[in-house]
């Protein structure tokens, strides 16, 4: 039960043994409220046979006192352990999906994007948070106290007035559990247009002045408006479709009074019951039927966080990276024996690739577009698992590392660089965690920022905006390096680092680049084969495979791939208008 509750709605071990106790609770809740009624019965019934004398009072006072000292304890520990509990366990759900995507494999983020995980950890949590706190608890506490009362009616009373009155509730529920599919599929549509009209959102502010600069505001605004009016339409179907079950289920169970009214009236013309127990079974229904609708819209509504819950449980069971959280390699040689790497599509990005990456030395990675070096140097740093063969680092297979363990001797500059909404101090801080100012400082130094950065209104207490949006692109590139130099790893990733830069930024980079990696074991990607012309050791990439491999020199003496870029680019460097 405990692991079923697990997966179906996205819990801890803990939580499902709470949302257990809820149920409970909610259970016990219920038959202290139905224990009024039958003090109040007893006592019509003492006063119809004038049968009431003082020991009788006496006992109802005391029986009174009891019940509602039951239902104050209850109903506090239903409050502990549905509403406290729940809370509790929504905080401890965020966490672990969190702490899930710090280990799931960066090739899971290759499928997701920034709006449905944003959903995932909001939407989806708080959709459960609710279901956990208000409608499983009482939609289980419900059911049993419901049966439990009426198997003891069954007993004490006339089996046909229980039939009478009950008969409408397993009915009402058939009519909603019919519409279970037909949700679940609606649900599932619906999240799928959330999210479209989601990435439109997202993609619109993160385009509008590529949107403006074409004149294409309108056109793309009247796209998005198209997703919003979907996302409209189709709760508004969904609601639709729920209403006509759960008010058909509600109809049913009116009828209810009805067939109690009929058979009790029957039943007591003909002396098979007296008065009291028909006025109570009337009573009863009135009291049953009312909170029982709600039950079925509660019931309604768990049908409807199936879909949440699955979308959870997606990311909680993934899979996850693990390995040994200490690393005994001897010196930091990258060697990939072998690799073939495939995405999730099976698609072919590495076959059988061997080369080795050697410390104290730059190794650069070349190739056409699509040729497999960015998926090289993420295999390198196992943001991925490869497929094939085998990757080591200074003779340790690094897939037994744990991944945050491994990263400790990598130091990645990226060509897109991402920089957070605080200031110049914090962002380079990032690179080492609890660094003195004085060594931020003194990083930022041998990336050369220190020149743009005494310039800014607070200095390093200055905010640069979001994603660095107050610094230029240079600027931004050098505070990446920055964060470098203070993690001072002894492996470096370079990863177009200097592509998209003009020639005095280039220049100023490179001369801190060339700081950066001196003795260390250095991978590099680069198209501008300039940049690599003093590389040590040059791996040419071409359709996932190792094309060739070699000093510069020796390649520039043959009719090679690098020679042949390299002359291209000289080309194109010479190009004129005309």
């Amino acid at each position: 039960m405990i692991e079923f509750l697990r997966h179906k709605y996205a819990l801890s071990r803990k939580g499902a043994v709470d949302m257990i106790k809820a149920c409970v609770s909610v259970t016990f809740t219920n038959i202290t409220y139905m224990m009024t009624a039958g003090i109040l019965y007893r006592l019509i019934n003492d006063l119809l046979n004038d049968t009431l004398n003082k020991d009788s009072i006496w006992f109802y006072l005391a029986g009174s006192a009891i019940v509602i000292a039951l239902i104050a304890v209850t109903n506090f520990i239903q409050y502990n352990s549905t509403f406290l509990a729940t809370y509790r366990e929504s905080g401890v759900r965020r966490t672990a999906i969190a702490e899930k995507l710090r280990k799931i494999p960066l090739s899971y983020f290759g499928k997701k994007n920034i709006a449905d995980l944003t959903t995932n950890i909001m939407g989806d949590c708080a959709q459960i948070e609710t279901a956990s706190s208000h409608w499983i608890p009482e939609l289980i506490g419900a059911i049993i106290s419901t049966t439990l009362v009426g198997i003891s009616l069954f007993f004490f009373f006339d089996w046909r007035m229980v039939l009478a009155s009950f008969w409408v509730i397993p009915v009402a529920f058939i009519i909603i559990i019919t519409c279970a599919g037909a949700e679940k599929r609606a649900i599932r549509k619906n999240t799928k247009i959330k999210l479209e009209m989601s990435d439109g959102i997202q993609e619109c502010l993160e385009t509008i002045r590529d949107l403006r600069a074409n004149n294409a505001e309108d056109m793309y605004m009247e796209e998005l408006e198209g997703k919003i009016r979907n996302v409209e339409k189709h709760a508004l179907l969904t609601e639709l479709k729920m209403a006509v079950y759960v008010n058909s289920a509600a109809i049913v169970l009116k009828i209810g009074i009805g067939t109690t009214a009929v058979v009790g009236g029957i039943l007591f013309a003909n002396g098979t019951i007296d008065i009291l127990t028909f006025f109570m079974f009337l009573m009863l229904v009135s009291r049953l039927y009312d909170p029982m609708q709600i039950t079925l819209q509660n019931f309604a509504a768990i049908i409807s966080i199936g879909i949440p819950s699955e979308r959870l449980d997606e990311v909680l069971s993934h899979e996850i990276q693990t390995g040994s959280d200490r690393i005994d390699n001897n010196g930091y040689d990258i060697v990939f024996d072998h690799v073939g790497f495939k995405y999730a599509d099976d698609t072919d990005v590495l076959k059988d690739v061997s080369f080795i990456a050697k410390q104290g030395e730059v190794t650069a990675l070349i190739g056409p577009s699509g040729g497999g070096k960015t998926t090289v140097s993420r295999l390198a740093a196992r943001f991925w698992d490869v497929n094939e063969g085998r990757i080591s680092l200074g003779g340790v297979d690094i897939s037994g590392i744990d991944p945050e363990t491994l990263l400790t001797n990598y130091s990645i500059v990226f060509q897109d660089v991402t920089l957070f909404n605080n200031s110049v101090m914090e962002n380079i801080r990032i690179g080492k965690e609890g660094a003195t100012d004085e060594e931020v400082i003194a990083a930022a130094k041998l990336a050369n920022c220190d020149e743009f950065v005494r310039k800014l209104p607070d200095q390093y207490n200055t905010s640069i905006g979001e994603n660095g949006s107050e610094l230029s692109g240079g600027e931004r590139q050098r505070i990446s390096i920055a964060r470098a130099f203070l993690k001072d790893a002894p492996i470096i990733l370079l990863d177009e680092a200097t592509a998209s830069l003009d020639a005095e930024n280039e220049t100023v980079i490179q001369e801190a680049l060339s700081r950066l990696i001196k003795d260390k074991t250095v991978l590099i990607i680069a198209h501008r084969m300039r940049t690599i012309a003093n590389a040590d050791h040059i791996v040419v990439l071409k359709d996932g495979v190792v094309a060739e491999e070699g000093a510069p020199a020796d390649l520039m003496k043959r009719d090679s791939i690098y020679k042949h870029m390299t002359e291209q680019q000289l080309i194109s460097q010479n190009w004129t208008m005309t």
